[in-house]
């Protein structure tokens, strides 16, 4: 069952957009986006909180999940995080694809 982890990273002095900047240098988003099961890995910033970066990162199921948490790469990340000063706040989805989704088709511009 696929699943949405969304990571919010908070810091002070502008830390969390430099970290995320980071992970787009240091080719580690590119690596996770190319790792078997992952779905969307993008960084988003909140207009009303310019010390905060959220983080969408879907994933085809747990063990894709288990699989990206064991690789070498959750090293750097963590490395980044702690060079940053960063703290998190994590949501967790499970994706639902019961009920008839045409019934929002009226409210969704394409």
């Amino acid at each position: 069952m696929a699943f949405t982890v969304n990571i919010y990273y908070t810091g002070k002095n502008g830390s969390a957009r430099k970290f995320a900047q980071a992970m787009i240098d240091s080719g580690i988003v590119e690596d996770i986006r190319a790792e078997s099961g992952n779905l969307r890995y993008e960084y988003f910033f909140p207009m009303e909180d310019e010390e905060t970066v959220l983080l969408i990162d879907s994933w085809q199921d747990q063990h894709a999940l288990d699989l990206h948490h064991a690789s070498p790469m959750m090293e750097q990340i963590t490395q980044l995080r702690d060079r940053y000063d960063l703290h998190m706040k994590v949501e967790r989805y499970i994706s639902d694809a019961s009920g008839d989704a045409a019934l929002n088709d009226s409210f969704i511009r394409e």
